[in-house]
């Protein structure tokens, strides 16, 4: 099982965003997107690509992987 860190939060500060205007922009409340920051919650892939395009990001700098160690690729056959 992957195991990501939400980098949400710090793409938002970097760009010197409010919670309430990005969430009022993709159309969820202040708490979800709290959630997202805080790795509580994954948005759902719509929203993941809207956020990447208003943050002027790529969908995979939202995220990164902390342990990848029980993926199929680390896996011999």
């Amino acid at each position: 099982m992957i195991k990501l860190k939400s980098k949400i939060g710090e793409c938002i500060e970097t760009r010197g965003l409010k919670i309430k205007f990005v969430a009022d922009k993709l159309g969820v409340s202040r708490e979800q997107v709290g959630k997202w920051k805080n790795g509580k919650a994954f948005p759902r892939i719509d929203k993941l690509f809207e956020l990447a395009l208003l943050l002027g990001v790529k969908v995979d700098d939202l995220y990164e992987v902390i342990d990848s160690s029980d993926t199929i690729e680390n896996e011999e056959f």
